[in-house]
């Protein structure tokens, strides 16, 4: 069966995303386990580096050794993105704009990779726009996770937002990547103050 989940995310939506699977306990280590561990984490480093190193995904960002961040990468690099170690993807623009590849989650679902799309309106980010991207990356956590929209604006704010309220980052210091990218306008920079506010954050970046 197709894993891709195509979620168009409203603000009534609340369902959780956590993916299912069998329990595993704890069991005492073997050399064996020792060898297979240290073996996937040689191959988790390498596909980061090589995801480091992609060539044409505009404004790519490794955020953490879980996350990262860009514009949007092309038909031929979504078809990389399983080699790459990437486990779930979240686009974060309409689904109709720019450049955006239409086949996308059909791309990433033959690979059996998660997908998740919330269509932020560039000219009005909201609350709700949010709240969905948060409920979704948190569901994720433990996964390998790519956010993208066209040009890494939406994107560099949001992930920003979401590791300043939920990571607790200090804010000059999560704000690196968007300052890397652009300067948000009025709309975007009253949204990002706005947002920070609720959860009793004072960061201005102007």
């Amino acid at each position: 069966m197709n894993r891709v989940m195509r979620i168009v995310l409203k603000s009534r939506w609340r369902r959780s995303l956590r993916p299912s699977g069998p329990a595993f306990g704890v069991q005492p280590a073997s050399p064996g386990r020792w060898l297979v561990a240290v073996a996937l984490m040689f191959v988790a480093t390498a596909a980061n580096a090589q995801l480091r190193n992609v060539e044409g995904i505009g404004n790519y960002f490794e955020v953490t050794p879980k996350l990262s961040v860009s514009g949007q990468p092309t038909a031929a690099q979504l078809e990389r993105f399983k080699a790459l170690g990437i486990q779930a993807v979240i686009y974060i623009a309409p689904p109709q704009v720019g450049t955006t590849v239409k086949d996308e989650p059909l791309l990433l679902g033959r690979q059996g990779l998660l997908y998740a799309n919330v269509p932020v309106d560039f000219g009005n980010p909201t609350r709700a726009d949010f709240e969905a991207f948060s409920a979704v990356l948190s569901a994720w956590k433990d996964m390998r996770v790519h956010v993208h929209c066209q040009v890494n604006m939406r994107g560099s704010v949001f992930v920003f937002l979401y590791r300043v309220i939920h990571d607790k980052v200090p804010p000059d210091r999560a704000y690196e990547i968007v300052r890397s990218i652009w300067v948000p306008d009025k709309v975007w920079r009253a949204f990002l103050v706005d947002t920070l506010k609720r959860h009793d954050i004072a960061f201005d970046p102007m």
